[in-house]
């Protein structure tokens, strides 16, 4: 968490996200991709990703989809096998898992931190624990900046 909290109290807005997707993929071998989506009007928009490719769901709405259901509910949701669950948006064929945190305001969601997995049921109450924590970070970096940062990818 060191490295995170140095990115987000010295960097610009958009090297900070870059960084923090990056050290978040970095952080565990099955975590394979990594995006974070800030809210724009009444959708989510992708703003730094980690991982092999671009999703092509670059704009979700609130409520479609598991991140859009994580942002209406505002609700960490944890998906043990994403093809099982008729919400489930694809974003690559090889994804089994998925894990969505919101990043909550004081009176919001601001975005949420999505992440996928290659392998079935990955995601443990470690990483929600983690991960809720990095999110409260977040908010708390995107509401001191006064407005949030521009979407933008990472790679």
């Amino acid at each position: 968490m060191s490295q995170l909290q140095v990115a987000l109290s010295n960097e610009s807005p958009d090297e900070a996200l870059k960084t923090v997707v990056r050290l978040l993929r970095e952080s565990s071998e099955y975590y394979d991709w990594v995006g974070i989506y800030l809210v724009k009007e009444q959708s989510l928009v992708l703003a730094s990703y980690a991982g092999e490719a671009e999703t092509e769901h670059v704009t979700i709405p609130i409520g479609q989809g598991i991140c859009g259901l994580a942002a209406e509910q505002e609700r960490t949701i944890i998906v043990p096998d994403v093809n099982k669950d008729p919400s489930y948006l694809m974003c690559f064929p090889s994804t089994r898992s998925e894990i969505v945190v919101p990043i909550k305001g004081a009176s919001r969601v601001l975005g949420e931190i999505d992440i996928d997995s290659n392998r079935l049921s990955a995601f443990t109450l470690r990483d929600r624990e983690m991960l809720e924590e990095t999110a409260s970070m977040l908010a708390t970096y995107i509401q001191n900046q006064g407005s949030t940062p521009q979407s933008q990818e990472s790679r």
